[in-house]
């Protein structure tokens, strides 16, 4: 049983991890995965107990890989969020719809 148990987290562990790697590898190669993102999102596995110990150091290398992309993907979006403030501002040459006059009659 206890193989089995340690079989069973190491594949959920594993899953997770790629899970992992794919969202870095979005990260290092933004345009490969512009128009598809991953559609197969992780679900933690049920039913499997707690995690072996041995395998605790591993859990705990790709909780903290998960929270470093999580902080890039946020550093990103803030990013594009001043970037698309910026390029709303500029001026592109183009027609101005603004009012060219003032209607005091009214």
């Amino acid at each position: 049983m206890t193989d089995q148990w340690r079989g069973a987290w190491t594949a959920a562990l594993d899953e997770l991890e790629l899970d992992v790697v794919r969202i870095e590898t979005m990260l290092a190669d933004e345009r490969r995965h512009a128009e598809t993102p991953p559609a197969d999102l992780w679900k933690p596995p049920t039913e499997l107990g707690a995690l072996p110990l041995e395998l605790k150091p591993r859990a705990d290398e790709i909780l903290t890989r998960q929270l470093e992309a999580a902080q890039e993907i946020a550093r990103r979006l803030t990013s594009n969020r001043r970037q698309q403030a910026i390029t709303a501002r500029i001026e592109t040459g183009e027609a101005v719809k603004r009012p060219v006059y003032v209607d005091r009659a009214m």
